[in-house]
């Protein structure tokens, strides 16, 4: 019974080893020669200048934000193209629609200017 629970262990073995096994050996083998550049506070590319609560742009936000939305409506095109044969013309419209519909969505924030960034 227990060996049928053989595969699975030494599956999570070599998964463990292969996530700890880097990062030990990044810690033994690399060198340490700390400085005052390495050891400064980095935060987008400039120092820290201000209190840790400071307001940020909305236009940071708005960007992530559609970064996030066309992003995921994208991941949507994988599952459809692996079922585009058994759906046929139908699903094929109905994609064809949300392509469009995600077009004219990225067209208009284009044209917004939400994807500018000064």
């Amino acid at each position: 019974m227990l060996e049928n629970y053989l595969p699975i262990l030494l599956f999570i073995v070599v998964g463990v080893a292969f996530g700890v096994l880097p990062i030990v050996g990044g810690y033994l083998l690399a060198p340490n020669r700390p400085d005052s550049e390495k050891l400064s506070p980095y935060e987008c590319g400039f120092e820290a200048f201000e209190d840790s609560r400071m307001k940020f742009d909305v236009r940071y936000y708005l960007v992530a934000i559609l970064f996030i939305i066309f992003d995921l409506e994208i991941a949507f095109l994988f599952p459809w193209a692996v079922v585009l044969e058994q759906i046929g013309l139908f699903g094929f419209t109905a994609m064809a629609v949300f392509l469009g519909i995600l077009v004219i969505g990225f067209i208009y924030e284009w044209k917004k200017g939400a994807l500018d960034w000064e």
